[in-house]
């Protein structure tokens, strides 16, 4: 049995003839502490299909289930990363990850919750900007504090909606690489939605493309068989990171770009 399962889910908003569908007919399994990416175009669903399995949003039809419970609501165990950061401006670096361990752990002594936050604190290298608070940090270092928040409260699984995708393409690097030796550190269970292929290979072990929207839905899985820890340079000349690559945009420039159902010339015009 799969740790996380999606099966035929699907969502839309709005009602009546203003209704669009978002997402149709998903299926996806994931192992535990398997690294999956699923990789679509902007406006796809990807963000809507996060939310479903963070219980942000509750699905039309279909089922999720986690560890063989099914996903209701928001849960300690899921973390969620957002590419906006969302982390409060009042509080400093070591209190907004203090917020989400006083939260899960209120039974912890004090002594030892600040001693796990300083923990996952140093672990994403801001020991010398935790009394800082964000408007104080680099883009890269407010993406640090919410991975930090999200891995300080022991999720069963992690969820990150394009955590990197407002960041420099430098810092972007450094954090990807961070994100990987983290994930190889505690081999947790990891959804990563994104837009960027290379992105994708580089980090999932298993990539599965989605089709354009309304109505989108996931293709057919492909593997990531290269050997970690993965570098950057040394990748971008092996041959079967340019196979998977090219598997990889195949569909998404040919089967993902058929609409699965017809849609107004409205909708059509709308997420063109």
């Amino acid at each position: 049995m799969a740790f996380l399962e999606l099966q035929n889910v699907s969502k839309g908003f709005g009602s009546g003839r203003q209704r669009v569908s978002v997402l149709r007919s998903v299926d996806l399994s994931v192992a535990r502490g398997e690294f999956v990416a699923v990789v679509g175009y902007s406006g796809a669903g990807k963000t809507t299909l996060l939310s479903l399995i963070a219980g942000l949003l509750r699905a039309d039809a279909g089922q999720l289930t986690l560890d063989g419970r099914e996903i209701r609501e928001p849960g300690p165990d899921r973390g969620v990363v957002f590419q906006s950061y969302s982390l409060l401006p009042w509080l400093t670096v070591e209190q907004n990850v203090a917020l989400g361990v006083d939260s899960v752990f209120p039974d912890w002594p004090a002594e030892k919750r600040r001693d796990h936050v300083l923990e996952y604190i140093a672990l994403v290298n801001l020991t010398p900007a935790r009394h800082k608070r964000p408007a104080e940090l680099s883009g890269g270092m407010r993406q640090r504090v919410s991975v930090a928040r999200a891995l300080a409260t022991n999720p069963a699984i992690l969820l990150l909606d394009e955590p990197f995708g407002a960041l420099d393409a430098l810092t972007r690097a450094t954090l990807q690489g961070e994100l990987e030796a983290l994930w190889a550190r505690d081999k947790k269970t990891v959804v990563l939605v994104t837009n960027d292929v290379d992105e994708a290979v580089l980090l999932a072990d298993r990539i599965v493309p989605m089709t354009v929207g309304p109505g989108a839905t996931l293709g057919p899985a492909i593997p990531v068989n290269l050997p970690r820890p993965r570098n950057r340079k040394a990748v971008n000349h092996d041959a079967r990171f340019k196979e998977v690559r090219g598997r990889v945009i195949e569909y998404l420039l040919g089967p993902a770009r058929r609409r699965p159902t017809p849609v107004s010339p409205s909708l059509q015009e709308a997420y063109a």
